[in-house]
């Protein structure tokens, strides 16, 4: 196994052998596995947090660090920043927010204000509009977890007839 410059983690020092040691000739998917589990190890290998850390003590600013990582100052702050501790615990909490649910509850009254835009062959902003003009019927509806959704809710005229015709020609 190679050294990788001794600041490579072993388990980083492994993926990239191991996507060394593929070539052209080998199976698609394998590479495709290999370049991915590289990637997640560099992801996860402390010799980034380590540079990143070196880089500051000798001035180097945000700007540059972001700029080598690919990044934007503000993100590679939020990720590198602070004591490791701090950062495990933004990175946590950057789980628990992504583990929400991340789909609309389909068990609400009345229809989504895209809904109901297709329903009556409007856009978005016309149904927001006749909303606030007080044309059609909403509330918006608060969930335990804090996410709140604008439900719009159309008579029988509404829903049979569809949209009033609007194109000046009689029928």
């Amino acid at each position: 196994m190679m050294r990788h410059g001794g600041f490579l983690s072993a388990e980083t020092g492994a993926a990239l052998d191991a996507l060394a040691a593929l070539d052209a000739a080998a199976d698609p998917l394998d590479r495709v596995r290999g370049l991915r589990r590289l990637q997640l190890a560099l992801d996860a290998d402390p010799a980034t947090l380590s540079a990143v850390r070196d880089a500051l003590v000798s001035g180097i600013g945000w700007d540059a660090i972001s700029e080598a990582a690919g990044l934007k100052p503000p993100a590679a702050r939020w990720r590198w920043s602070g004591s490791d501790s701090e950062i495990a615990a933004r990175l946590e909490a950057g789980r628990k927010r992504s583990a929400r649910p991340s789909s609309v509850p389909t068990e609400l009254p009345g229809y989504s204000v895209a809904e109901a835009a297709t329903k009556l062959g409007l856009t978005v902003q016309a149904v927001y509009l006749r909303v606030s003009r007080g044309k059609l019927a909403s509330q918006t509806i608060e969930l335990p977890d804090g996410r709140s959704y604008k439900r719009v809710f159309l008579d029988a005229a509404d829903e049979v007839n569809g949209p009033p015709d609007t194109s000046g020609q009689a029928g």
